[in-house]
């Protein structure tokens, strides 16, 4: 198993999204999918040792999963496994993003292990998503994160999903909590405006931050800022690129900035400005490299 001060312990939900095929009419293809799995294959891609701990079944999907996580250099052996089936997001893609009507209950994909254990074994440990909102996951997740907090670096990364069926007063509340426990939070502006409705994103973030958190606030084609407790916020523009898909962009964004939080062989919530400034380029790059194309694994950087 992978482990040790330069390495992520990356948890949640592995699953399958039906994308719309372009030019087919109702035609939808499969496509590996979930948040967390989609960083940690963009921080094995990217050379960040990592270990995912999520939950696969016995189906065809799941075994595309494993076969992708593999070859792309996670660790899997710290996932759980059973016989039921894997979990679907049907992806739905307009003008104002894309959201997802998703197929949850009973499945594989949200019986994750009990890794509070092993949190001390790892550098960064990252969690969020879907499988901190979705029970039984949602347990499992919050016990992570409480070992992580102690003895780790916890990374959160909410990812609030638009069309999410479920309770939303309870999956918000979850996900403040997280926020709240985290060393280091991850997040667009719509997530901040859908966990903290009626608060400017900018206001959530200074809060966070002034708890000694870095608070990372993405904004899509508006670029990314980071805030401290210490110093000046610290922004970037977007790379620019031309947009051919959207999906997975935000996970290779943190995938990217876990990476270079690491990059020295060990992680920290508190860099510099100029470490600052190079962790949300690299983290903006990353994020083109995947809207650039279809897919959600970003590209290796020329020269790396």
């Amino acid at each position: 198993m992978t482990g040790g001060p330069g390495a992520v312990l990356v948890m949640g939900e592995a699953l399958v999204d039906l994308v719309p095929v372009a030019g087919d009419g109702g035609v939808r293809t499969a496509q590996f999918g979930g948040a967390p799995a989609n960083v940690a294959v963009g921080l094995a891609r990217l050379g960040t040792p990592v270990s995912f701990a999520g939950g696969l079944g016995d189906d065809g999907f799941a075994r595309m999963i494993e076969e992708r996580l593999r070859a792309a250099g996670a660790d899997v052996s710290l996932c759980q496994r059973s016989g039921l089936p894997t979990a679907l997001a049907v992806a739905e893609p307009d003008s104002g993003g894309t959201g997802y009507h998703f197929h949850l209950q009973e499945t594989a994909t949200f019986r994750l292990p009990d890794v509070s254990a092993r949190t001390a074994g790892f550098g960064a440990v990252y969690v969020g998503g879907l499988a901190a909102v979705v029970e039984p996951a949602a347990s499992a997740v919050r016990e992570a994160a409480l070992a992580a907090a102690r003895h780790s670096l916890l990374v959160v990364d909410p990812n609030v999903r638009r069309d999410r069926t479920l309770g939303v007063d309870h999956g918000a509340a979850a996900l403040r909590e997280l926020c709240r426990l985290a060393h280091v939070v991850k997040a667009s502006d719509e997530d901040l405006d859908r966990l903290w409705p009626g608060t400017d994103p900018e206001d959530t973030c200074r809060e966070l931050a002034a708890g000694g958190r870095l608070v990372v606030l993405t904004r899509g084609a508006k670029g990314s800022t980071a805030y401290t407790a210490a110093g000046a916020p610290v922004s970037v523009p977007a790379t620019p690129v031309r947009v051919v898909n959207t999906i997975g962009a935000g996970d290779a964004f943190a995938a990217g900035l876990l990476t270079r939080l690491g990059a020295r062989g060990s992680f920290t919530a508190a860099p510099d400005p100029d470490e600052v400034r190079d962790m949300l380029s690299a983290a903006s790059e990353a994020a083109a490299s995947v809207c650039a194309r279809a897919g959600t694994e970003p590209s290796v950087p020329a020269g790396a």
